[in-house]
C-alpha cells in the first residue's frame, strides 16, 4: 500500500499538527485514499494511451491498454525513476521510454530487454491501484486495495437506466483548479457567494433552513431561488418546486438535489496542497420547450444540454475557478489572518475533512506522519 505525503505545506502555510486554528488545519490536510476518486473523463483517455494524474503530490500513471480495460500503477520507473507516463503502452503493460522496462497493470517488471550482466530477472515491482469506469469517469482507488469494496462509489440509478424514458439527461465537465480541495468543497456547498454569479443566477436570496451532521454527512437545506436566470429560467419545468435545494457532503462527495427533478454530485480529486481537479455531474429529469412548458424529449435533451453546458454551466463553473483560485492566492499571503467565516455550515464541511484526515494519520506508520516543521530543523551539537 502506497503512503501519501503528509509533511508540512510548503507555501509557508503551516502544516497539519502545527495549525492554530480550523481554516489554517484543513487547508493542510488531505483527502483520505481508502475511497474511489476520479482521475479523467472515459471519453478522453483513448486505447494506448497514457497519463499522468496525481494523488496528494503522488504521481500515478493511468493508461487504457489495448484491449479497453484501464490501468493505473505507480508514475515511477524502479531502474531510474523515469515518469512512466513518458513512455508507451504495449499490449496490456506500460514501457518505460528510456531501457524500455516493461511493467504489468500490477506494477511488476516483466521484460528487460537489455543484457542483465549474468545477474537473474530482478522481482521488482512499484504500486499499482483498483480502477473502474462509471457515469463516464475513470476512477482510482489510491489506498489499501483490500478496502475497495467498504468504500463503494455512489448510486446514481437516473444515470444508468436501460430505458431512455427512465434515464435523466447529463451534463459531465471537469477543470483543474488552483485550490485546495476544501475550497471547492466550500465553494459548491456554500450558497452565500450567490453575488459571484449575479449574470447566471444558478440561486439567490438562499436561505439556511437545515443543518447537520450524521456520521460521515454533513446534510445542509436552503430555501433559495434555483435557476432564475434570465436564459434558464425558461427551460425549468414550472411544475417543479425551485424555491429549495438539499445538499450534503457526504466524505468525500458533494451532491445536491432540487425537487428530485435537477441533481448534481461533485467529485474532486486532491492533486496537492494547491490544486484540485473537479468532476462535475450535472443531471436532469427533464426541461421544458420555452414558453409552452413541454418536456423535450430525451434524444432531443441531450443536445439541448450540450448548448446550455456551452454557455451557461462552463462559464458559471469558470467564475467558481476564478474564485477558488483567489481565495488559495489570498491564504497563501494572509494564513495568520482572523477567521471571519459567517456560514455554519463551512464551519462543519471543514470539521469533517478535519476529522477523517486524523483518522488517515491515525492509521499511517509513524514514519509517514507529519513532524512539526521547527523539531524536524533541530540538530544535535556533536
Amino acid at each position: 500500500m502506497i503512503r501519501f505525503d503528509t509533511r508540512p505545506n510548503p507555501s509557508g502555510a503551516p502544516g497539519f499538527l502545527e495549525a492554530k486554528n480550523r481554516r489554517q488545519k484543513v487547508r493542510a490536510a488531505g483527502l483520505h485514499p481508502d475511497y474511489w476518486y476520479p482521475v479523467e473523463q472515459s471519453k478522453n483517455l483513448k486505447p494506448g494511451e497514457v497519463k499522468e494524474t496525481k494523488f496528494w503530490g503522488r504521481s500515478i500513471a493511468v493508461y487504457r491498454d489495448h484491449s479497453g480495460k484501464v490501468q493505473a500503477i505507480e508514475d515511477r520507473c524502479a531502474h531510474r525513476q523515469l515518469k512512466l507516463s513518458m513512455g508507451e503502452v504495449k499490449g496490456c503493460n506500460l514501457v518505460c521510454m528510456y531501457h524500455g522496462w516493461e511493467y504489468d497493470c500490477q506494477g511488476k517488471v516483466t521484460k528487460i530487454p537489455h543484457e542483465l550482466f549474468g545477474k537473474p530477472f530482478p522481482n521488482i515491482r512499484v504500486g499499482s491501484f483498483p480502477t473502474q469506469e462509471r457515469y463516464g469517469l475513470v476512477w482510482i482507488f489510491p489506498g489499501n486495495p483490500e478496502l475497495k469494496d467498504a468504500h463503494p462509489l455512489p448510486e446514481i440509478p437516473e444515470l444508468e437506466a436501460a430505458d431512455d424514458k427512465d434515464r435523466w439527461g447529463l451534463v459531465s465537465i471537469d477543470f483543474r483548479w488552483r485550490g485546495h480541495h476544501s475550497m471547492v468543497i466550500d465553494n459548491v456547498s456554500d450558497f452565500t457567494h450567490a453575488y459571484l454569479h449575479r449574470r447566471y443566477k444558478p440561486f439567490s436570496d438562499a436561505k439556511l433552513t437545515r443543518l447537520e451532521t450524521v456520521g460521515d454527512k454533513v446534510h445542509v437545506s436552503y430555501d433559495t431561488k434555483v435557476g432564475r436566470g434570465r436564459i434558464s429560467q425558461l427551460f425549468i419545468d414550472k411544475k417543479a418546486d425551485t424555491d429549495h435545494m438539499d445538499l450534503c457532503y457526504e466524505y468525500p462527495y458533494q451532491w445536491s438535489n432540487t425537487d428530485d427533478k435537477i441533481k448534481h454530485h461533485c467529485f474532486v480529486l486532491p492533486m496537492n496542497e494547491k490544486h484540485s481537479h473537479a468532476f462535475f455531474l450535472f443531471y436532469f429529469k427533464t426541461l421544458v420547450v420555452p414558453l409552452i412548458n413541454i418536456p423535450i424529449p430525451y434524444r432531443v435533451l441531450s443536445s439541448v444540454l450540450q448548448v446550455a453546458k456551452k454557455v451557461l454551466i462552463t462559464p458559471l463553473l469558470q467564475e467558481d475557478g476564478v474564485a477558488v483560485a483567489a481565495e488559495q492566492h489570498g491564504f497563501d499571503h494572509h494564513h495568520d489572518a482572523a477567521i471571519a467565516e459567517l456560514n455554519p455550515a463551512v464551519s462543519q464541511f471543514q470539521q469533517l475533512t478535519i476529522r477523517k484526515w486524523e483518522e488517515y494519520l491515525a492509521s499511517a506508520p509513524t514514519k509517514d506522519r507529519p513532524a512539526p516543521t521547527g523539531l524536524s530543523q533541530l540538530r544535535v551539537a556533536p
